[in-house]
């Protein structure tokens, strides 16, 4: 599998290497499920509001990174092993217990999925930990992390022209079937029936 970033090396694959489980051979997702938790474990998450991903032979080097970061690691390990790997880039749904069903998760969020044969594209969490799709909300899904940009734009003219520009997500929890789904189905104009 070709990798996005060089490693002359070889220290990431050294890296993953080492969980491997010795004299035996070890199940690929309970591999990828160790991968994953054994990034969340040691590594520390920093926020990062710079544009870009930091390499990720530094993220390995400094033990910490942003969820791009800590994605791009994990996918240059994963691919170092013969395993098909992709960035995404979406919401993390956290919930804040509100009787008014908006969560939280208001920032961008990085993961990965690993292709495994017989259920696909499995998505793996290393900033969160989480295994499955359970609480991610997909925007893009890419092979090259630079594919993902979650707002892209330009304008022309003086600097002083531009009045600055905010983004704010709201994720909300709605049960399928339920009135305020069915409420917003209709208001957004989407046919669908629902039993009665």
């Amino acid at each position: 599998i070709e990798r996005q970033s060089l490693d002359p090396h070889h220290q990431i694959d050294q890296w993953v290497h080492s969980l491997l489980r010795k004299g035996g051979s070890t199940n690929t997702r309970a591999l990828l499920v160790n991968l994953t938790r054994t990034i969340k474990q040691t590594f520390t998450y920093v926020a990062r509001h710079e544009k870009g991903i930091q390499h990720p032979l530094l993220t390995l080097k400094l033990g910490s990174g942003s969820c791009r970061d800590l994605a791009m690691l994990m996918i240059e390990a994963v691919r170092s092993l013969g395993m098909a790997a992709r960035f995404v880039s979406g919401y993390l749904h956290v919930p804040d217990h509100n009787d008014d069903g908006n969560a939280g998760g208001g920032n961008t969020h990085a993961w990965v999925q690993v292709y495994l044969p017989g259920p696909g594209w499995v998505d793996f969490d290393p900033a969160s930990g989480i295994v499955g799709n359970r609480g991610l909300v997909r925007v893009a899904v890419v092979r090259d992390p630079r594919q993902a940009i979650p707002l892209h734009g330009t304008w022309t003219g003086f600097p002083s022209d531009n009045l600055g520009m905010t983004v704010e997500v709201n994720v909300t929890a709605r049960r399928a079937g339920s009135d305020a789904s069915r409420a917003d189905m209709e208001r957004r104009g989407t046919k669908r029936s629902f039993p009665a």
